[in-house]
């Protein structure tokens, strides 16, 4: 079941969400990872920020174009 909706084409909007989520990351991972000594409450927020942004993106990743409605209403 989670390898078919791994394949399955991805709706155009969660692909936009998982672009996002993924850029977040990255900037959330360039803030934990800076060398410049940062106040505590920036780190954790960003340790947060990356932590949601992972989940989001891989949940994103799970879904899939209904096909129901396209059998129900024909183009």
């Amino acid at each position: 079941m989670l390898k078919k909706r791994l394949t399955e084409k991805t709706p155009k909007f969660w692909k936009k969400v998982q672009r996002w989520a993924i850029i977040t990351g990255t900037i959330a991972g360039v803030i934990i990872a800076s060398p410049v000594a940062l106040p505590a409450a920036v780190i954790t927020t960003a340790t947060y920020l990356a932590t949601i942004s992972a989940t989001v993106a891989a949940t994103s990743q799970f879904t899939i174009e209904d096909k129901t409605e396209e059998i129900k209403n024909p183009k």
